[in-house]
């Protein structure tokens, strides 16, 4: 009911690494994979499609993953830009990891 992918090409080659494709999925409207587990497989992404998934639906995911793929080698800012369309946008995670902003929205 899994897989895992990885991304050391495209990162070697074009600098797209697991975690701007993991984004550049969000703006298709999917869930993030796993990324970077598990550890043995460089750039991974893991993929769990729940079993209530239909064939249709897998098969459009594998569609936008595919063009997805194809975009980001043809011109790679598609991928390492990525979210533009969700409300918040890439974040800088090292400054987000080390300087937490917690509130309560209670």
């Amino acid at each position: 009911h899994e897989f895992v992918a990885s991304a050391a090409k495209l990162a070697a080659e074009k600098n797209v690494r697991a975690l701007d494709i993991a984004k550049a999925l969000l703006d298709k409207g999917y869930h993030a994979p796993t990324i970077y587990f598990p550890l043995i497989v460089k750039e991974a992404l893991m993929f769990e499609p729940t079993e209530t998934e239909s064939l249709d639906t897998l098969d459009q995911f594998a569609d936008d993953l595919i063009a997805l793929l194809a975009e980001s080698e043809k011109d790679p800012s598609f991928a390492t830009s990525a979210p533009r369309t969700l409300p918040v946008t890439r974040l800088d995670e090292t400054r987000a990891a080390r300087s937490m902003e917690l509130t309560d929205d209670l």
